[in-house]
């Protein structure tokens, strides 16, 4: 008997489908997947985005990603059934090798310990305390900008703007 290994298929559906129809495409791969042997370990859908260039005629597309455990018989299987389904616009199926596998289980090993500790609360600061009284400053006497701003004040203006002759 054969031992299992982590494949990893991407597939790219046409974005101006329904939710319902992109759900049931992705079940559909996913039912090919487990009726072929496969064990579906986990399913990502990244969403409607833009592609990097048109593909059929389309800017856009719903992007998917399904991780799964086989013997490798369900690839061809796939394989046909994405060749066949007109809603799939681009795809690709990899094996996750040895060292991309450790790789993942080391950064999942570190997210889980790089979780912060439950926040403790702080210790209350007092309140400032007050060094010396501090006295209000009286407002300040405002100079007239213009001459005529005097005059109207009722002050008498030091050098009058025009002289009559």
């Amino acid at each position: 008997m054969k031992s299992k290994r982590l494949y990893e298929t991407t597939f790219i559906l046409n974005a101006s489908l329904e939710d319902s129809q992109i759900e049931s495409a992705i079940g559909h791969i996913a039912e090919v997947i487990t009726r072929n042997g496969g064990e579906i370990t986990a399913t990502y859908r990244w969403g409607r985005k833009r592609l990097a260039y048109p593909i059929q005629k389309k800017n856009n597309g719903c992007y998917v990603n399904i991780e799964y455990l086989d013997e490798g018989g369900v690839n061809a299987q796939l394989e046909r059934t994405y060749t066949l389904d007109e809603n799939i616009l681009r795809f690709l199926t990899i094996q996750v090798d040895k060292k991309a596998m450790k790789a993942r289980q080391q950064q999942q090993a570190t997210a889980a310990a790089a979780q912060p500790p439950p926040p403790t609360p702080a210790p209350p600061t007092p309140p400032p305390q007050p060094s010396a009284q501090i006295q209000p400053e009286a407002p300040k006497q405002r100079e007239p900008l213009f001459d005529d701003d005097a005059a109207a004040a009722g002050g008498s203006s030091q050098s009058p703007k025009h002289t009559q002759s």
